[in-house]
């Protein structure tokens, strides 16, 4: 028999752990999106992305979230005119990073949002937990 309240802790762990992460590839993103290429025409920084996976936990037989794999937004550049930039190519041209931060901020908000539902349902186990324990002695 498998016990619900470690099963719910589990799983809420899970989920703390891969918005962790998602936190960090975010936060990657936004510090990133206005860096260029070193040389003239050199790629700037690619956005980053996340994919999540679920996992059965054996010992708990609890279906857990996961990071299934880090890749990277394979989408167009920016292209801007800039001849000042010592990354312009030869037109003027500067190749910009592929990360819109609007979209980003959303991201980082729904990350935001996610991990605190996830802290509050570790936070709501903890209290039954203690809960039935309380209740166990005064059964005594």
């Amino acid at each position: 028999m498998t016990d619900p309240l470690g099963a719910a802790l589990k799983i809420a762990g899970s989920g703390l752990e891969a918005q962790s992460t998602r936190m960090r590839i975010v936060s990657e993103n936004i510090a990133n999106a206005r860096t260029t290429g070193d040389t003239p025409g050199a790629d700037p920084y690619r956005r980053k992305t996340i994919t999540f996976g679920s996992e059965l936990d054996r010992v708990s037989g609890a279906e857990t979230v996961e990071v299934k794999k880090l890749g990277v937004d394979e989408s167009d550049f920016i292209e801007e005119y800039d001849p000042g930039n010592p990354a312009a190519n030869e037109k003027g041209i500067v190749k910009m990073p592929n990360v819109n931060v609007l979209i980003e901020m959303g991201d980082m908000r729904e990350t935001n949002r996610t991990y605190e539902a996830n802290l509050q349902t570790i936070k709501q186990t903890r209290d039954m937990i203690s809960q039935t324990i309380a209740l166990l002695k005064a059964s005594q």
